[in-house]
């Protein structure tokens, strides 16, 4: 399924339901949910370093009962929590280096743990991903700044979420290629400008791939979780509705 014909459907089976607008997405490029390792390097070095760090946390869990994370707060966001104390891990002997893709030697990822309570699993939260989400956040805080609170809203994508306008905002240095789908993707933020990435169509593209079957109350978010190794970092909920995922804004009643 290509980007575009993602848009199409997914608007019209939207429009439909009357549960949101039509999702514009502007990117005609085609490919793969998860390309192979020949076209995508980096995927296979995180491969590795999943599966090295996998089994340190699995010996360190059980020789010492607990996980080695770094301490963060209640507010601290699902997909960045839980950051996993490399230098623990070395220091203890559980690896014998770091690997060169942890922020901790150069790299552009974080190492965390997913399901800490019943299987922890170790993950990849994508930093670059991070740094371009706060660099539009940057220009959105400074374009309500200097226009009295308005916000550079497009379209309405979902319900009370907001496309960020690339002209109004002044994005047209900054892009961002989703890790899963190699696609780009768009900006989008809530009432309060809080802006997150759209994960929308590597989520429809999974479904499709897959043959799955969403229920209503599963955050669509945990499919692509167990699909890669990494995480949706900087983003919403998504509900299955209308036959598309929908992100559901703070504070809204979907469950």
């Amino acid at each position: 399924m290509t980007q575009a014909h993602f848009a199409k459907r997914s608007g019209t089976l939207r429009k439909a339901a009357a549960a949101v607008m039509a999702v514009l997405l502007a990117v005609s490029l085609s490919g793969c949910l998860y390309p192979d390792e020949k076209k995508n390097e980096n995927r296979v070095s995180y491969r590795e370093s999943v599966k090295r760090i996998q089994s340190a946390i699995d010996d360190y869990q059980k020789e010492k009962g607990l996980l080695p994370i770094l301490n963060a707060d209640q507010e601290t966001p699902k997909y960045e929590k839980f950051r996993i104390d490399l230098d623990k891990l070395q220091k203890e002997g559980f690896i014998d280096e770091i690997p060169s893709t942890a922020f901790e030697k150069g790299g552009s990822a974080y190492f965390l743990i997913q399901d800490e309570e019943t299987k922890p699993t170790v993950k990849v939260m994508d930093l670059i991903t991070v740094q371009k989400v706060n660099d539009v956040q940057r220009l959105v805080n400074q374009y309500k700044i200097a226009h009295d609170g308005k916000l550079p809203a497009g379209d309405e994508v979902y319900p009370d979420i907001h496309a960020v306008d690339p002209s109004l905002a002044g994005l047209k240095d900054i892009g961002l290629k989703s890790v899963y789908s190699g696609q780009e993707v768009r900006f989008i933020m809530d009432r309060t400008g809080t802006v997150y990435v759209d994960y929308a169509f590597d989520m429809m593209q999974l479904i499709d791939k897959q043959g799955l079957k969403p229920t209503r109350e599963e955050d669509l978010r945990e499919e692509l979780v167990k699909a890669s190794e990494y995480v949706p970092v900087k983003s919403l909920p998504y509900r299955w509705s209308g036959d598309a995922p929908v992100a559901v804004a703070p504070g809204s009643s979907s469950k």
